[in-house]
């Protein structure tokens, strides 16, 4: 258990910034990332065959843990170094100015949807089933300012809200853990806890009657421990160590779930569920999801296989997509929306299924690229500069 602890200072505190030589970005990260906001993609489509293929299908947990362990992991290494370098009140200016671009981002996204689903109601006379209805049902315009105000969270515009809350918190996580690691771990999970034993204990939402979908109290111990996470893995030579005991557990465990899990009716065999059990509750992340995803994180970044795997050039716009992951969640959402009318317009026959996700994963891995490559022409211009 040592090797997972974070380096100590020499006043004796623990220091979990990351250190200058290894702020270069970790390949693994951001290909993990990029799949999984592609997995959202195909997720936030009802009938969607590529959707019985992705993680929610193969086991407790679904690609929005994985972005959330990685939102923690990824917040930790550019703004806990930055603490150090560039002084708390640059910091905090910094993580206040993501916080306003997301909800700058979330606030364009509701107002598209509605709009869209506004044209769509007039054209076709249907309504939506879900998603934003109930803020439709409110009046557009008390709908729109509602969710504006984050009292109303429709489903698949409610996990950038929580992005907004766990990196807004993220000043107290950091300076927790240099006070200690482990102590605001064992925190994070009490309140992590009482969210599983109290449902109340959550945010209000008026768009449903027990409160944001994506509880933070929650999720935000899984945010921490993305945090802690990239603790580790700076401290440890970039990998988790593996010992064979616990990758033996973590494989065992996550073929149970996936057995548990697996869609077996959908993908057309027979039943092989091991348990009658109804699937975990999402919105808590109660212990079954959270053991699911820490097992997967553990098995990959404690192998050089996947590290090897994530710099390979196939997985580039994957890698991509993840270095830009705030426009490519926006631009997903919005495939996603389309989708779902023209599925609900059209039904979800085979020709335009291919149609929906082939044109939506192929503008998420382009504008991917393209940003990518746009950012890459201004880090030179700029270095030119000098």
């Amino acid at each position: 258990m040592d090797a997972f602890l974070p380096k100590m200072t020499q006043g004796g505190s623990l220091d979990p910034s990351p250190e200058p030589q290894a702020r270069k970005r970790d390949p693994r990260v951001d290909v993990l990332r990029g799949l999984a906001l592609l997995m959202i993609f195909l997720d936030h489509i009802p009938r969607n065959v590529p959707a019985l293929f992705t993680l929610h299908n193969l086991g407790f947990s679904d690609a929005a843990e994985l972005f959330v362990l990685l939102a923690g992991y990824s917040s930790m290494v550019a703004y806990g170094g930055l603490f150090r370098r560039a002084g708390v009140a640059t910091t905090l200016l910094r993580i206040a100015k993501r916080c306003f671009r997301i909800y700058l981002y979330q606030a364009g996204l509701l107002i598209a949807t509605l709009l869209i689903v506004r044209v769509w109601m007039e054209i076709t006379g249907l309504t939506p089933r879900f998603g934003v209805k109930p803020l439709i049902e409110m009046g557009m315009w008390q709908g729109l300012l509602r969710g504006l105000a984050l009292n109303a969270l429709p489903n698949y515009l409610d996990i950038l809200p929580l992005y907004i809350v766990l990196l807004a918190l993220f000043p107290l996580v950091y300076l927790g853990m240099t006070k200690g690691i482990w102590g605001t771990l064992a925190l994070s999970a009490t309140i992590w806890l009482a969210a599983n034993v109290d449902h109340q204990l959550n945010l209000p939402n008026a768009a449903a009657d027990d409160g944001w979908y994506f509880n933070p109290f929650a999720w935000q111990f899984l945010f921490v421990i993305g945090c802690a996470l990239a603790v580790a893995v700076r401290n440890t030579g970039g990998f988790l160590p593996r010992h064979p005991a616990l990758v033996a557990l973590a494989i065992a465990f996550l073929t149970f779930a996936f057995f548990q899990a697996g869609a077996w009716s959908e993908w057309g065999l027979p039943d092989l569920h091991p348990l009658a059990m109804e699937p975990p509750n999402k919105s808590y992340v109660p212990p079954l999801r959270l053991i699911n995803i820490l097992a997967l994180a553990y098995l990959l970044f404690s192998s050089p296989a996947v590290r090897s795997l994530s710099e390979k050039p196939f997985l580039r716009a994957a890698e991509a997509c993840g270095k830009h992951s705030l426009e490519i969640f926006a631009v997903g959402c919005l495939c996603a929306l389309i989708g779902r009318v023209l599925y609900r317009s059209f039904d979800a026959i085979w020709p335009l299924q291919v149609a929906v996700n082939l044109t939506g994963l192929s503008l998420m891995l382009g504008l991917g690229l393209y940003f990518d490559a746009r950012q890459r022409r201004r880090a030179a211009r700029a270095k030119g500069a000098d």
